[in-house]
């Protein structure tokens, strides 16, 4: 009996005492400055904004047709050279998600390539034809061969931003 009731207490103690070497994978818009961020669209207000590989698992679990609502923070790969109207941001290792902008209601600054950005919205799985691809490429300033050498659908990670903050 007394060897049960010491082997529970060492049990105890050692699962009191785990600490977990583990990151967090998002934090709350509570805990960022709004000073230091220049906001579009709506105001970003989640209490869990996730960071980029924490996002990148998201969309591995999701299914084409799947949406979820979810804010993250990450980086700008490249953004759309004609009117700000689009934007790729940058997902773990080299995977990316394409961001658009609900109802077409606001766009970014045109400038804002390896910027970190927050984003709130829905997350989604798509699959992108040929020809919006072309026509991205085009907008991002590819060349005529980079954009003929596109020519299968491909599946995208997308996302339609409610709102964005840009860090200043």
């Amino acid at each position: 009996m007394k060897k049960n009731a010491l082997f529970f207490v060492g049990l105890l103690v050692l699962i009191g005492c785990n600490s977990s070497t583990k990151t967090e994978n998002f934090f709350s818009v509570k805990n960022i400055s709004s000073e230091n961020y220049k906001s579009f669209g709506d105001k970003v207000s989640s209490d869990h904004i996730y960071n980029r590989d924490a996002i990148a698992e998201k969309y591995e679990n999701l299914k084409a047709g799947d949406t979820i609502t979810v804010a993250f923070s990450s980086t700008v790969n490249a953004v759309c050279k004609a009117k700000g109207c689009w934007m790729k941001v940058a997902l773990d290792g080299d995977k990316e998600t394409m961001v658009k902008f609900k109802d077409y209601g606001f766009f970014v600054p045109k400038d804002i390539e390896n910027d970190t950005i927050i984003v709130q919205g829905k997350a989604f799985v798509s699959e992108m034809s040929v020809e919006e691809q072309r026509h991205f490429a085009s907008d991002a300033g590819k060349t005529e061969e980079e954009i003929a050498s596109i020519i299968t659908p491909k599946k995208t990670y997308s996302f339609v931003a409610e709102g964005v903050l840009i860090k200043e």
